[in-house]
């Protein structure tokens, strides 16, 4: 509550009813969050922008205040204690490499053994390794992170993406007590990954993972994503009574550009050549996959059809 009312005095908000419905393909809850805070600020009117937006939604989750913005963002640290100056900007939007293509590889989407907020106040109480990382290490990467996106150098955005996450699972474990995020499978696609990246001498795909096993994999262009889909579709087939629709979400045109229109497809789909043994095939290893680009912020919809509530009671269509 402290969180909204920011935007009015809490007798008014108190005796608002407000509803919300979602529909979504990735099960991360605290993005909504963000949407909660937009929403309620286009409700009232509030002059914020949305920098200080997302210093009010960083009151309720860091992962909301970065979702604000489309494309690129920075989520700066601060010096208030209260956090008050810990907010996001935009480095680019969502047009300024619009080549990207985003392949979610949903491991699991059932609640983490160690939340993200207990798992973070344990490595700040525990772990050696966050003091030099923090203090070292971040300020540096952030900054060659800024240049390789402002210039499309691919090469070092997947080298400093791929090396960070790596780096922050480092510090998971180096917790007491140790934290696991990620899984076999997690670890199986970054093997495939680093494999493919070696073997044609400069990356094609970067993958990051955020507190969970499940992979946020970044293909150079269009083509490089169409040969990703085939290699974790052949390495990570689904189950035999699957539904190819419910096992790859959102861009399914990518499907297309795979050469791959049924599970009878994925069954036929050649051996990547970084594969030592083709027989093994992991089956049913990941839930499903999701396909998207770099997208926008949240925005206000003037189509009722796309409407989940109705807007006549407020209730959900």
């Amino acid at each position: 509550m402290d969180c909204v009312e920011e935007f009015g005095s809490a007798e008014e908000i108190r005796d608002w009813f407000t509803e919300c419905v979602v529909v979504s393909e990735y099960a991360e809850a605290k993005p909504l969050f963000l949407l909660a805070v937009f929403a309620l600020a286009k409700l009232m009117n509030a002059n914020e922008d949305h920098s200080q937006l997302s210093a009010i939604a960083r009151r309720g989750s860091g992962s909301a205040c970065r979702s604000l913005y489309g494309g690129f963002v920075k989520w700066i640290m601060g010096k208030d204690e209260k956090g008050t100056d810990s907010l996001a900007v935009q480095l680019a939007d969502e047009k300024h490499w619009d080549e990207l293509v985003i392949v979610i590889a949903v491991v699991s989407s059932q609640q983490k053994e160690t939340s993200s907020t207990t798992g973070m106040r344990d490595t700040v109480e525990t772990s050696l390794l966050l003091q030099h990382r923090a203090k070292e290490v971040v300020p540096k990467r952030i900054l060659k992170m800024e240049e390789a996106i402002k210039n499309h150098d691919f090469a070092s955005f997947a080298q400093l993406a791929c090396t960070d996450s790596n780096q922050f699972h480092a510090v998971c474990l180096d917790t007491c007590p140790p934290i696991f995020y990620m899984n076999d499978t997690s670890h199986r696609i970054i093997s495939l990954v680093e494999k493919w990246n070696r073997a044609a001498g400069t990356p094609q795909v970067a993958y990051t993972f955020d507190a969970g096993p499940n992979a946020v994999l970044i293909a150079r262009n269009r083509e490089t994503a169409a040969l990703l889909v085939q290699k974790l579709l052949f390495c990570f087939p689904p189950k035999s009574d699957a539904d190819l629709n419910s096992f790859v979400l959102g861009d399914k045109s990518i499907l297309k550009d795979a050469g791959v229109d049924s599970l009878e497809a994925i069954e036929s789909l050649p051996a990547p050549p970084e594969i030592k043994d083709p027989s093994q095939r992991h089956r049913g290893d990941v839930s499903y996959f999701i396909c998207t680009r770099p997208g926008r912020g949240p925005v206000v919809l003037s189509d009722e059809s796309q409407f989940l509530l109705n807007p006549e009671t407020g209730l959900p269509k």
